[in-house]
């Protein structure tokens, strides 16, 4: 993955940065012992996936055309023989 920058966006550093802080503050909560706290952290970590998901459909994530893969089956170009 690394050859195709998979990952390098603001969106996806966005989403990350958010979902980690989600997450200490759900296990800060649990240590603690308070349910409410800790729904409170899973609520922001799933909040980072909303808004890297936004970010990346506003045009700050990785283009979907990018990779071939990608694609549809009708706009790939045909394998070329090897002489």
């Amino acid at each position: 993955m690394a050859g195709s920058s998979h990952g390098h966006t603001p969106a996806a550093w966005t989403g990350v940065i958010i979902a980690f802080i989600g997450f200490c503050v759900a296990s800060l909560f649990m240590v603690v012992s308070s349910p409410v706290g800790f729904w409170a952290g899973i609520g922001i970590a799933l909040l980072g996936g909303a808004v890297g998901g936004i970010m990346s459909k506003m045009g700050m994530g990785k283009p979907q055309h990018a990779h071939p893969l990608n694609q549809a089956g009708g706009d790939r170009e045909p394998a070329r023989a090897q002489s």
